[in-house]
């Protein structure tokens, strides 16, 4: 059987992997409210997974809200390096923001052997020092969600945007339940046990390529 290839060059690959999607859903009778088709795609983009089609929650005015914050600023915190490694930088800095991961630091390692608890929570804790304004972008460990979840509660941190996307089986599908119960914060959050730092880095550069 022959195999037909599409003749693409490697600079409009994303280009046409966009209009592949588009078409898909199309097809699949899917319309996606406009505002949140770019951050939709790009994580079907990134997983080729539709699935986020449907199982992706905004809260109202969410992606607005967020965009502000990048404009004004604001810095993003994630659970991973990967997750931080895949956030694009260089865009963010034109704004005046930066990626932090705080998940190596010796001081968290530290202050997690102490309290007898992870390294997720303690940098969720360090988070609570950084005097701007964030953007929470938690895509592998659900106690970081858990935790910034009792951090919230508490009065202790007001995130600009909780980005809730960690993936796997013990306690996901329960830590982003908990996001979903914020009534004053805003958050994107994969419903379900799908997700992963690229997904939550993906979700950071849908919002600031559509700025």
């Amino acid at each position: 059987m022959a195999i037909e290839l599409e003749n693409v060059l490697p600079s409009e690959i994303e280009k046409r992997s966009f209009e592949i999607i588009t078409e898909e859903l199309t097809q699949s009778g899917i319309v996606l409210d406009p505002e949140k088709a770019p951050v939709i795609k790009r994580c079907i983009h990134t997983s080729a997974d539709f699935d986020y089609a449907q199982n992706l929650v905004f809260s109202e005015n969410a992606i607005p809200r967020a965009k502000e914050a990048i404009r004004n600023g604001a810095s993003i915190v994630t659970d991973t390096q990967m997750g931080r490694s895949g956030i694009n930088k260089k865009r963010l800095a034109q704004y005046g923001g930066q990626v932090y991961c705080f998940m190596s630091d010796e001081d968290v390692a530290e202050k997690a052997k102490r309290d007898g608890t992870t390294r997720a929570v303690a940098s969720m804790e360090k988070a609570c020092e950084l005097d701007e304004k964030l953007i929470f972008a938690i895509g592998n460990a659900p106690t970081a969600l858990i935790h910034l979840y009792e951090l919230i509660r508490a009065g202790r941190i007001k995130p600009e945007l909780v980005i809730g996307v960690p993936v796997g089986f013990v306690n996901v599908i329960q830590s982003k339940e908990l996001i979903l119960e914020l009534s004053d914060t805003p958050y994107i959050v994969a419903r379900g046990r799908k997700g992963g730092s690229n997904i939550a880095a993906c979700i950071c550069n849908a919002l600031l390529y559509n700025l």
